[in-house]
């Protein structure tokens, strides 16, 4: 796709002044509400959606329904990053006021990484289409793990970044404000503020190893691949406090991502070899994926609601681990 080079002026305009707009809007530390994480939602949604009709008037409306694709897909493999942030936040005691600063350089962080994995993916595949094949069997494996409820909690405290940091700088036992780092008898030290946001990274890393092959079955045009994942990513801060407590409820979840990667895995595999083997292997279109994601993600949501577990087991459900990767 031939993609001139205001679209991309524009996607950078549009998230340095969002950005920009969120960071001036919780300037205060202050825990978000159930009522704001819902506004900003809404609002992040809709900036997505709008973008996506953008591109389906300038780029075509096949790029359209590619971008809209590729976001819902990130967007839905998101979730499973929620568990992980609330596990983190847990077992650092992080306050609740502090929460939305962490997230905020988080997703800072989130889109720089995602862009160079996306940006290689994109190269590599260019040049050697065969490694859609490792791609497939990646999400394969990934769905299968999510179907067998075998995958550990993330533990924090077992990050290679967290050591590497601690080894590099000394990190002080309290929290001061939104701080990162501060000035200690003449020397800088890291708040365990800074120690959250390294392991809030550390952990997207490890889910990039699904989102990246995943969104690469959809597009493999760097700009619709980028675009997508960053919407998908920028809104995931308010999805995190719009279902902060409400988590354990969607138990059903868990499967339906499994049946999408499974999905994604197997279009996948059909577009390698569509193109490496022959030609009249049928591809699967990104129509029929946004529909089978949607219908998916709305069953396993609708069931989850409508099947709850007992209240006994609705403590102990097991949290959703870092799928097709080991923990850091």
């Amino acid at each position: 796709m031939n993609v001139p080079l205001w679209a991309w002026i524009a996607f950078a305009a549009v998230v340095v002044v969002m950005l920009a707009v969120d960071l001036l809007a919780h300037r205060g530390a202050h825990v978000i509400g159930f009522k704001e994480a819902a506004r900003w939602s809404a609002v992040w949604v809709g900036v997505s959606l709008i973008f996506a009709g953008v591109v389906a008037l300038t780029l075509g409306g096949t790029a359209g329904v590619d971008f809209t694709t590729a976001w819902l897909l990130e967007k839905s493999l998101s979730v499973d990053n929620l568990f992980v942030f609330a596990l983190i936040f847990g077992y650092f005691k992080v306050p609740r006021e502090y929460q939305h600063r962490v997230l905020f350089f988080g997703v800072i962080g989130a889109l720089v990484f995602r862009g160079i994995f996306l940006a290689a993916g994109v190269a590599i595949v260019s040049r050697f289409t065969a490694i859609l094949f490792a791609f497939a069997a990646v999400l394969l494996y990934s769905a299968y793990k999510l179907t067998k409820d075998e995958d550990e909690s993330y533990d924090p405290s077992t990050s290679l970044a967290l050591r590497v940091m601690r080894r590099i700088v000394p990190v002080r036992d309290e929290y001061a404000g939104t701080k990162l780092v501060v000035k200690e008898a003449g020397k800088r030290i890291a708040t365990p503020l800074l120690a959250v946001v390294v392991a809030i990274e550390a952990a997207d890393l490890v889910f990039a190893v699904d989102s990246v092959p995943a969104v690469l079955a959809v597009s493999d045009d760097a700009f619709i691949v980028y675009t997508s994942n960053a919407f998908a990513i920028l809104g995931l801060r308010a999805l995190y406090f719009l279902l902060s407590g409400l988590l354990e409820r969607f138990h059903l979840l868990s499967k339906g991502l499994a049946i999408i990667l499974g999905f994604i895995g197997v279009k996948l595999i059909l577009q390698a070899s569509h193109k490496v083997i022959s030609t009249s292997v049928p591809e699967i279109p990104s129509l029929v994926s946004l529909g089978v994601i949607v219908t998916v993600l709305t069953a396993s949501i609708v069931l989850s609601l409508r099947r709850p577990l007992p209240p006994a087991e609705e403590g102990a459900t097991p949290q959703p681990a870092v799928a097709g990767a080991t923990n850091q």
